[in-house]
């Protein structure tokens, strides 16, 4: 089980099943788009806060963006590895949005 992936799988089943953007959502939840393509691409983990922050916005409970679907969501897959070998430090990151 590798818990960025199912993470980042339900949040955008979820995302797009409410028919918004990574840009609407990212401002719904009060984080960056770019941070929220991250999440959905596998390429980061994600503080405590952040997910509740996440549920809150897509009205479902927690636990919900954990649950396993074994019909895995491969949209990013080519762009995880690629991505993977480009990784930036996080003092660079601009998570939130001011």
């Amino acid at each position: 089980m590798d818990i960025v992936k199912i993470f980042g799988t339900n949040l955008r089943k979820y995302r797009t099943a409410i028919g918004l953007s990574q840009e609407a959502f990212a401002d719904k939840c009060g984080l960056h788009r770019t941070y929220i393509s991250a999440i959905e691409c596998y390429r980061r983990s994600i503080a405590l806060e952040n997910v509740q922050r996440i549920a809150d916005a897509l009205e479902v409970k927690t636990y919900k963006l954990f649950l396993e679907n074994k019909n895995e969501d491969k949209h990013c897959k080519k762009n995880t590895a690629i991505n993977s070998k480009n990784k930036r430090s996080k003092k660079n990151d601009f998570y939130y949005k001011k």
